[in-house]
């Protein structure tokens, strides 16, 4: 029965295997920058730091699940220009909420949930539109499942404390949200692309770069605090 597994899973053990392992968990790391702040940002819509962890927590165990089937059955998925089209419709009405809010300009331009069970399926599914693009190109780097099976467990865990770090990074610098809904943005655009036609998909090195500097422009402002001004204590008068 291991044995079946094994050959579904192509687990062929080499020296190159550590390698590619590397290269994919890179990748993950990479490729996950802008998943984690769109994630980190629709956490928030909770408005509870709590509530924000625990949806974090329940929605990524679900879409790591959902990750391992689509990592299962990509030969399959790839076959239907449908699933990229949906994930690309998906992220693109992300980012048009987003910048089509009517919020102040310092509040929270996301989804807004009342409950925790409304968060984590939003969570899960925001990551499984990204996977449509991340598990493609870790297929590419190597056809072992059991490689990317095991660079995709670690990716979603270095998300996880990606996440975490956006979400107080969202507090503190004023552009870091826009700039994470324009990285969604070129992760749409790039799955339309490829539905509209391959040829015209921009180069991972290219994204990557564009990426970086969106970041950039994200980190480059922070937030003004008000310090309130502490009154002086009132003088008793002194009676004479």
């Amino acid at each position: 029965m291991l044995d079946q597994i094994f050959d579904y899973l192509n687990f062929h053990f080499s020296v190159e295997a550590p390698i590619v392992l590397l290269i994919l968990v890179l990748l993950e790391a990479v490729l996950s920058a802008d998943n984690a702040i769109a994630l980190a940002a629709i956490a928030q819509g909770l408005e509870d730091k709590e509530l924000e962890r625990k949806a974090l927590n329940f929605g990524l165990v679900v879409a790591y699940v959902l990750r391992i089937s689509l990592i299962l059955t990509a030969t399959w998925i790839q076959k239907y220009w449908q699933f990229e089209l949906l994930g690309a419709a998906y992220l693109l009405w992300l980012v048009f909420q987003h910048f089509t809010s009517e919020e102040a300009d310092d509040a929270h331009h996301g989804p807004r949930f009342k409950s925790l069970l409304q968060a984590i399926p939003v969570i899960a599914f925001t990551d499984l539109a990204f996977s449509l693009d991340s598990v493609t190109t870790a297929i590419a780097v190597s056809q072992e499942k059991w490689l990317v099976l095991t660079g995709a467990t670690i990716g979603i865990i270095t998300l996880r404390f990606m996440t975490g770090l956006f979400i107080r990074w969202l507090d503190e610098f004023k552009n870091l949200e826009d700039a994470g809904y324009i990285t969604v943005a070129f992760v749409g655009l790039r799955l339309l692309m490829r539905v509209i036609n391959d040829n015209l998909v921009p180069p991972e090195w290219a994204v990557i770069t564009a990426i970086a500097l969106v970041l950039v422009w994200g980190f480059s402002q922070r937030n003004v605090i008000e310090e309130v001004p502490e009154l002086e204590p009132e003088k008793s008068e002194i009676s004479s």
